[in-house]
């Protein structure tokens, strides 16, 4: 049964990456991404950088607050999401 797009949760996530790199991504599935960019199959950036774990997630969200949350988090410098709770 498939659920109505309105109904679909989205979360913004972050990956700590290898040389102490951040990667921040929106999904409506963290783990399957995870083990997507894990393989090769997500981000150019996770392609050149393996991602060592999931830092933080937030969420749910629609898909537009999560892109905006995406955007904003995007801009942070790596201290202030290093802060991020």
């Amino acid at each position: 049964m498939n659920m109505p797009a309105k109904d679909v949760r989205w979360w913004v996530y972050i990956l700590r990456c290898q040389g102490d790199l951040f990667y921040t991504g929106i999904t409506t599935n963290i783990d399957r991404r995870f083990k997507a960019h894990q393989q090769g199959a997500g981000a150019r950036f996770t392609r050149s950088h393996k991602p060592i774990e999931i830092w933080r997630q937030f969420g749910p969200y629609t898909r537009s607050q999560a892109l905006k949350e995406e955007h904003r988090m995007k801009k942070l410098s790596h201290q202030a999401k290093e802060e991020l709770r």
